[in-house]
């Protein structure tokens, strides 16, 4: 047991001080897929003390490609993915402490989950939780390390509360928003690069060599062979509403949320982003990869698997054939990202 640290321990800036310190601390992964069951295991075999991993979702054979955790048996149960996830992880290293929790990611849910935390990791899917993540840890003064790939491309970040901009900053300087997986498809090359960079930023601050974290945006594609880093450090603003000298902190508060709720009796679940984000045109060019489009001056339907949604111009979305709140949600980001 005393050599299953040796390699990294012969690493100078980790050494056994810097060891003993990964060995004490707490990292929270919130989503546990491509990215989070990427960062989870490189964490996980580093000999992290504790690991808490949030995700809503299940096991699906499309999964199986590119989210390294999970075999074809988790599949074929639909295993809770944090739940698949902590079995195989207990497997690889028995002494991290995993916690696996099975929820959605919001303001209220990841709030509790932040006590004792030292680091955390984006491993999600869509920017309505990445911009409450931002809040939250600006709000408690938490390190976290952004992370998104489609297709070959991926970038990465690291936001450092009071020090660096933050994603609200960013949002506003770079191009870090586009395609999603669902639209563009995504190699497993791409999820380990992004995963690479997110695991050796998280190691870094729980070593203290803040004096290595990479201050730029990085940003890569894998397939056309271009790698670039871009500075940001003039991205942040004093009036911020998430990292300014007087932050609200927004996206905490309700109205700037996105609202869900089942329609009594239809089988269907209304979504109301908190502001429409294309035209019915842009939706209609945008859907056509996934189902038949249907269109009238008023909104836009699509047939996507057994589902109906229609998206109407004030931006509600009607997602029918369900009556789950998080199924219907997960259905709406794979489609407008």
């Amino acid at each position: 047991m005393k050599e299953r640290y040796s390699r990294q321990q012969l690493f100078k800036p980790i050494g056994t001080s810097g060891q003993a310190k990964i060995s004490e601390r707490h990292v929270l992964v919130v989503g546990a897929g491509a990215l989070g069951t990427s960062n989870a295991e490189s964490l996980v075999r580093a000999g992290v003390g504790k690991i808490t991993i949030i995700d809503r979702d299940y096991v699906e054979w499309s999964n199986l490609q590119r989210q390294q955790l999970y075999s074809e048996q988790d599949a074929s149960e639909g295993l809770p993915k944090a739940i698949a996830a902590k079995k195989r992880l207990t497997q690889v290293n028995s002494s991290v402490d995993i916690q696996a929790v099975v929820m959605d990611a919001t303001s209220e849910s990841l709030a509790p989950l932040l006590k004792d935390v030292d680091v955390v990791v984006d491993a999600t899917d869509n920017f309505d939780i990445r911009l409450i993540i931002n809040d939250l840890t600006q709000k408690h003064n938490i390190p976290w390390v952004y992370g998104s790939c489609v297709s070959s491309t991926g970038m990465s970040y690291t936001i450092l509360p009071q020090k660096t901009p933050c994603l609200q900053c960013l949002l506003n300087a770079a191009p870090i928003a586009g395609a999603t997986c669902d639209t563009a498809g995504v190699i497993s090359p791409a999820v380990q690069v992004v995963a690479a960079y997110q695991t050796t930023e998280v190691l870094k601050l729980l070593v203290e060599d803040y004096q290595a974290i990479r201050p730029s945006l990085v940003t890569f594609d894998l397939w056309n062979n271009q790698h670039y880093t871009m500075n940001v450090e003039k991205a942040k603003k004093e009036n911020c509403p998430s990292c300014g000298v007087a932050p609200t902190y927004p996206h905490l508060s309700y109205e700037y949320q996105t609202k869900t709720e089942v329609l009594c009796g239809r089988d269907t679940v209304q979504i109301r982003p908190k502001h429409a984000t294309e035209s019915l045109d842009e939706l209609v060019e945008r859907l056509a990869s996934f189902g038949e489009v249907k269109r009238n001056p008023y909104l836009v339907s699509v047939i996507y698997e057994s589902y109906r949604i229609v998206f109407f111009q004030d931006g509600r979305t009607f997602v029918h054939g369900t009556n789950n709140i998080e199924k219907a949600k997960s259905i709406y980001y794979r489609l407008v990202g």
